[in-house]
């Protein structure tokens, strides 16, 4: 059945850790015909960044029939704990941290911290750059991702913060569709990665239908 192309359709990019929402003008150039906007967020932890974007995904549907989410990294965790699947037509991960909790006892165990001591400091900085929060890991475990809405994943072989178990168990049961780049990165950022995840994008038949604009 072919889409009303009248309706109000809007992109909505959530970037990564270190990222900025200016990082949208690139799938603006990708999508002339849709409207698209950056989400600007200053949570760092969940609890935090969750609300932020939950409320701004509520305000913007106020304003448009459908949006569609682009969420990179954390902004994919973020997001998975913002409760909007009800208000995303669809969303599109680049690389998501998808278990958290898992992903910080990586790294306690990288820095040689156990649980007892993390909770007896409540925070830990590492040698390697990160800060391990014990409030954070608690959260991690008791929130694991709520997440129903049709999604499809990017996501790089050679992704060394999510192995490929934990994402591809993380597709079959959350309504997700893989794709996997071989050689890939967690961060697609080399032209060969780039092309790959704008043809990723555009060939999606949900955005190449809205992205006519006839």
């Amino acid at each position: 059945m072919s889409l009303n192309l009248k309706m109000k359709n809007l992109i909505v990019y959530v970037h990564g850790k270190g990222g900025k929402a200016e990082e949208a003008l690139h799938y603006a150039e990708l999508f002339p015909f849709l409207d698209v906007v950056g989400l600007k967020y200053k949570g760092s932890v969940p609890w935090e960044a969750g609300k932020e974007i939950g409320e701004s995904i509520a305000e913007l549907k106020t304003g448009f029939d459908r949006i569609i989410m682009i969420a990179n990294s954390i902004g994919a965790y973020f997001s998975m704990n913002a409760d909007i699947c009800s208000l995303i037509e669809k969303a599109f991960f680049i690389s998501p941290i998808i278990d958290m909790e898992k992903l910080i006892h990586g790294m306690m165990r990288l820095a040689n911290v156990s649980e007892e001591e993390l909770k007896r400091k409540q925070s830990i900085r590492t040698g390697f750059g990160e800060d391990l929060s014990f409030e954070y890991l608690s959260y991690a475990k008791n929130h694991p991702p709520v997440w129903n809405a049709p999604t499809e994943i990017l996501y790089g072989s050679k992704d060394v913060l999510t192995d490929y178990q934990t994402i591809a168990e993380f597709s079959r049961t959350h309504r997700a569709s893989l794709t996997v780049m071989e050689g890939g990165e967690h961060w697609f950022h080399t032209k060969e990665q780039i092309i790959f995840l704008d043809k990723w994008l555009t060939n999606d038949p949900l955005l190449s239908e809205l992205s006519r604009g006839d």
